[in-house]
């Protein structure tokens, strides 16, 4: 009887035991089911739900005022190549002007910028060898007539026989060396830039005038001054007095990429836009261009003549050039207003049959030439799209504003 008591209690506590562990394992999936139902509603007010966009709007006849449709057709675009550069003076036409002899300046005339005309006078110097050469012409002219009036006593006297044939003679050929004296003199004079009629004047006159006139070389534009009045000047010392250039043409100085290098050659066309002549486009060929390419930056310097009869563009100026190499492609193309970059980088169109519902399309794009865009892939000939208002379109489906 106490055995079956035992056992009986034995059994009891391990039934007891089986309970109690049946209730905890109960609570930890009751918690732990808790526990997985709150983590699975953080997570839900953790993710981002993506907006769904749609892909088409119908328009009201109000919405359909700022839209226009058109027709995709094929347009020119010109395959060329563009670089950077600047305007400089053409060194090719460009003359630094010095003094032919050496003096003193006396005055300078003309300041920098100022245009001026081919004989136009820049300075003047007092010049020492011209006073020398023409103070020789007037002791020349001095001899001449000395022996003229020597000539023609002995010819007369000649008649009479009151003088020798040699005496003549000798008469003659001074005379002639006289007159010989006297050319050489006015050519001596004549080279310093006097003119016959200036030359005539310090003949008759018997005065030097010792005022070297230096003139401009050519028809251009000043673009340096290195002299002032009293400096002592010699040929060919530097600076020169001035320096003058052709404006009729100017250089462009661009550096472009070694990548473009075989894109370019010796007397191609470039048309030459400038940022202070909004719209305005100068006409020009390649001139030259370096036998070397830059090692830093992989480019390779090009000179271009610019044709500017107006004499409009000034050294230093920012341009950029274009030069065509190769025909116009003509390819499928839509106004640049009727194209749309999307936040994900996509460019897209919008196509209608209608001209009332409008459809979203994904398309490639290409160059951009005189407002139009390139369409490589993603639209037909003869489709009707949104050329203008495309971005209000796109719009109104982010907003939702779509009519009815």
């Amino acid at each position: 009887m106490a055995r079956s008591k035992s056992t009986s209690v034995v059994g009891g506590i391990a039934r007891a035991a089986r309970a109690l562990t049946a209730i905890a394992f109960l609570d930890a999936s009751v918690g732990l089911s808790v526990m997985s139902a709150d983590a699975n509603a953080q997570e839900s007010n953790l993710r981002v739900v993506e907006p769904t966009y749609a892909t088409s709007v119908n328009l009201n006849d109000k919405q359909l005022a700022s839209v226009e449709v058109g027709a995709v057709g094929n347009h020119e675009f010109p395959l060329q190549k563009s670089a950077v550069g600047s305007i400089d003076f053409n060194e090719d036409m460009t003359v630094q002007v010095f003094t032919p002899y050496q003096g003193k300046i006396i005055q300078l005339f003309p300041k920098i910028g100022d245009e001026v005309k081919k004989g136009e006078t820049l300075f003047t110097i007092d010049s020492p060898d011209l006073l020398n050469a023409e103070s020789n012409l007037i002791a020349a002219a001095g001899v001449l007539d000395l022996t003229n009036r020597a000539l023609s006593r002995l010819q007369e006297l000649y008649n009479t026989r009151a003088v020798s044939q040699a005496d003549l003679e000798q008469a003659i050929s001074d005379q002639q060396t006289a007159e010989g004296n006297l050319r050489a003199g006015r050519d001596s004079v004549r080279i310093f830039g006097k003119s016959e009629t200036e030359i005539d004047k310090i003949v008759a006159d018997r005065i030097a005038d010792p005022t070297l006139v230096v003139p401009s070389p050519i028809t251009g534009r000043i673009t340096a001054r290195d002299g002032q009045p009293g400096l002592f000047v010699q040929p060919g010392s530097p600076p020169a007095v001035y320096s003058v250039a052709d404006i009729n043409t100017m250089w462009m100085l661009a550096n472009v990429a070694e990548s473009d290098i075989s894109a370019f050659h010796v007397g191609q066309e470039i048309q030459v836009s400038l940022l202070s002549f909004p719209g305005k486009v100068f006409q020009g060929r390649i001139w030259s261009m370096d036998a070397m390419v830059d090692p830093n930056t992989h480019r390779m310097l090009m000179r271009s003549t610019i044709d500017d009869p107006d004499h409009e563009l000034r050294s230093g100026m920012f341009a950029t050039f274009v030069i065509r190499v190769g025909q116009p492609l003509s390819t499928l193309a839509v106004p640049s207003d009727g194209v749309v970059r999307e936040g994900d980088g996509t460019y897209t169109v919008w196509v209608t049959a209608d001209r009332r519902r409008f459809s979203q399309r994904v398309v490639k794009i290409g160059m951009l030439n005189a407002g139009y865009r390139q369409i490589l892939d993603g639209l037909k000939p003869g489709e009707l799209v949104a050329t203008k208002g495309a971005v209000y379109l796109s719009n109104m489906v982010l907003i939702g504003q779509a009519g009815e």
